[in-house]
């Protein structure tokens, strides 16, 4: 099998939102390549296509996805037949839209041929199982410890959807929701991901989660999790759209009626966000905001603050930061 390799120079502070961005029209599995130095945790747990010691860090990544190609030189995006200037237009689409708020940097696109490889599976070899305090996250493929079985055990694939706990800005999300989650406690996690934090606030007691998620992934992604934490998936409804711009999505997901929001983003999808997701919350409820790198801190302050939400908790771990807001009860 052959795939098409399409590769974006940009910066290294653009990517994750064209990861996300590119992963709504159905390009998965970003490789990154950059010069940002490896923490000791990201040498132990993640492959990279570059050495722990290397040239200075000057600000570029390459963002490579991969696309199938089939027999006939079609390519297959969603399971649909396409065309190599079919999808190189709709990048630069999507590229030329995130120009308009955010700095990419070239944003130049290239396209090579590459041979068949197992993406979806060869990085299970580098995901083990670990703590987030005193909760243990361990993957399918691995054994419960004799030693850990008393313990809280979050049995996470996150599959093709993001999130495995293993990151800064999610064990910030999930010290909060241990701190604020009752028993009747109703959530929305926007931006659902693998379903770490809805399920998580089951796990702690929540009495119903509702995720959205821009991709579809999510859906899979989630239900497999739940079921292997042997959760009701009946407690965890999930729904696919843009929280932030479809009205439709808005009124499924219903106003006034959430204890707790988290949102695990980018600092600015969570500006854009706040002043809308405040229409879904009950008075008194608790924000949870993570996915904010140091520098952008302040920016989401001032959205928190103008959206009308009182600031409760700052929380920082390496160069991430979490925030937790509070609507006011009149």
């Amino acid at each position: 099998m052959k795939w098409k390799k399409f590769r974006i120079k940009t910066v290294t502070d653009a990517e994750d939102i064209i990861i996300s961005t590119l992963y709504d029209i159905g390009l998965e599995g970003a490789q990154i390549e950059d010069r940002i130095p490896l923490t000791a945790a990201e040498k132990e747990q993640m492959f990279v296509d570059i050495l722990p010691e290397g040239p200075a860090d000057d600000g570029i990544a390459w963002l490579s996805f991969f696309v199938e190609e089939n027999e006939d030189g079609k390519l297959l995006v969603n399971g649909e037949e396409t065309t190599q200037e079919a999808v190189l237009d709709s990048v630069r689409t999507e590229l030329d839209g995130l120009r308009a708020f955010c700095d990419i940097g070239e944003g130049s696109i290239s396209v090579d041929e590459t041979e068949d490889i197992d993406w979806i599976n060869n990085w299970k070899q580098y995901f083990h199982q670990f703590y987030i305090d005193d909760l243990l996250v361990i993957p399918s493929w691995e054994e419960v410890k004799e030693e850990d079985r008393d313990k809280m055990i979050l049995h996470i694939d996150p599959g093709t959807a993001f999130g495995t706990g293993m990151h800064e800005t999610t064990q910030l999300c999930i010290r909060q929701l241990k701190k604020y989650v009752t028993h009747d406690t109703v959530m929305l996690d926007v931006g659902t991901g693998s379903g770490i934090l809805g399920i998580l606030a089951l796990m702690f007691g929540a009495k119903r989660v509702v995720g959205t998620d821009l991709d579809p992934c999510a859906v899979d992604a989630v239900q497999d999790n739940l079921q292997a934490n042997g959760i009701d998936p009946s407690r965890f409804e999930m729904m696919i759209g843009n929280l932030i711009t479809e009205k439709e999505i808005q009124d499924r997901v219903g106003y006034g009626c959430y204890d707790i929001v988290a949102a695990n983003i980018l600092a600015e999808v969570l500006t854009a966000l706040t002043p809308v997701v405040t229409a879904q919350m009950k008075p008194g409820a608790i924000y949870i905001l993570s996915g904010i790198i140091d520098d952008k801190e302040e920016t989401v302050k001032d959205a928190v603050k103008k959206a009308g939400l009182e600031l409760v908790d700052v929380n920082y771990q390496g160069e991430w930061v979490g925030i937790t807001a509070r609507k006011p009860l009149a």
